[in-house]
Order: structure tokens, then sequence, then C-alpha cells
């Protein structure tokens, strides 16, 4: 099940989500750098979406060949939007090692007719693909490796 939201409201996440055993996280430029007060701007199709597009397709390469590949392991995905801003990348960073401090003792609360609450905490993600910008991809890499996070970021260049 996809849950997803990449409209471009200010104060929304801007996210991807699929559910799996194991969480890869993406942090791609799906819009471009909002102007005149406006935290994100219009699609970037070119290198944001196409992205996007390429993580999910290599996602769902994977788990249609997972009894090949992974042995009763399905992939998900957890992508956020940097809208091409140095700062908010980092802020959407930070989505990622929510799971990694997560502390909540749900034995604490009770639901009014006194059955404990269902609490499902979040995955933490493997590992985190993108961040474009070299000084967004080292800010980034910074916080994640603080909670031991694998940050990688592959860029290929044609020779034509």
């Amino acid at each position: 099940m996809v849950k997803s939201n990449i409209e471009g409201v200010m104060g929304e996440r801007k996210e991807v989500k699929l559910d799996g055993d194991v969480i890869f996280g993406g942090l791609f430029p799906m819009h471009e750098m909002g102007q005149a007060g406006s935290l994100c701007g219009a699609i970037k199709e070119q290198k944001g979406i196409q992205r996007l597009e390429a993580m999910l397709f290599a996602i769902d390469k994977i788990n249609s060949d997972y009894p090949k590949l992974l042995k009763h392991i399905h992939l998900g995905v957890h992508i956020l939007d940097t809208c091409l801003r140095d700062t908010y990348a980092l802020e959407q960073a930070l989505e990622f090692i929510k799971a990694h401090m997560n502390t909540l003792d749900v034995s604490e609360f009770t639901c009014s007719d006194g059955r404990p609450p269902d609490y499902i905490p979040a995955k933490p993600v493997a590992g985190v693909i993108g961040a474009a910008a070299s000084q967004v991809s080292v800010m980034v890499a910074n916080i994640l490796r603080l909670f031991k996070v694998i940050k990688t970021y592959v860029k290929t260049k044609s020779n034509k």
C-alpha cells in the first residue's frame, strides 16, 4: 500500500511510503525551491521525480524477484522531498532517525475502556539514498552517522 503526500502544500510532509521488512530512505528534490515565502515550488520532473521513480522501480524489481534475491524479506521505502533546500533536507532527514530515538513506554497508557493502546512503532531505515547536492549530502550524512544509518548517493555522468 502506497501512502503518499507529494502535494506542494506548505506545512505538510512530502513523502512516499511503502511498508516492508527492511525500509530504505530516499531524499530527492521532487519540487523546485519555493519563491516568495513558499517552501516548495513546481514539480521537478527531470532530476527529482526521475530519481523517485528509479528508486521505486528498483525496489519493485527486487521485491518481485525476492524469492531468488532476498529470502522472505520484503523491501519498503520512506522517500522524502528536499524541495532543493539544504535546511529543509536536513529537517526531513530527522524523520529517518525518529525510530532510532523512540523511547515511548506504552505500558504507561490505557484506552478509555482499559485496554492497552494499539501502538505500531515506526521501522528504522536501514540506509538512505539521495541528497543530490554535495553540501546537503554532507550535512545529512553527518546527522545519520550519529545513528549508524548508512547514507549513499550514486551519481553517474555520461561521456557524451
